[in-house]
């Protein structure tokens, strides 16, 4: 019996979408947290590199997607908004932006690196169908029957 190959590519784009999402909050608040995050993005970029190399390539198009983590972060924070927000007892108040615009954004984001994603793993099974690549008839590798 054969074992069943998992296809790892979406396991990939979740990787490097973390690490886009990390990468952004590194830049956007290097002057406060940012100095401790980078050193710890940095350490898990070389260590998926290191680890993977090319066969992390296919998620690439996460980078694009992570930063969409943190606008829909900040949506989030801003849900009650626009404009004065105060507690039950109405002792605190603050001010909230429209957290449509951080949903929109990020929801951009996201799409933009989920289609580029799809389209560089159909242009890689493309070159890899070009490269001759063997398939049975049945669709499965090369070699292998399959019985009832």
């Amino acid at each position: 019996m054969s074992a069943v190959k998992v296809d790892r590519a979406w396991l990939w784009f979740a990787a490097w979408l973390l690490l886009g999402a990390g990468w952004c909050l590194a830049l956007l608040t290097a002057l406060t947290i940012g100095v401790f995050v980078a050193p710890v993005v940095l350490a898990a970029t070389a260590l998926l590199l290191w680890r993977a190399g090319k066969r992390s390539a296919v998620g690439l198009p996460g980078l694009v997607s992570g930063p969409a983590l943190l606008l829909f972060f900040v949506g989030y924070l801003n849900r009650g908004g626009p404009g004065d927000v105060c507690t039950a007892d109405g002792t605190t108040c603050t001010e909230e932006w429209d957290p449509t615009g951080w949903l929109v954004a990020g929801s951009v984001l996201l799409l933009a690196g989920v289609a580029l994603f799809l389209v560089l793993r159909l242009v890689l099974r493309r070159r890899a169908r070009r490269s001759g690549t063997r398939r049975s008839p049945a669709g499965g590798p090369a070699g292998l029957r399959f019985t009832a």
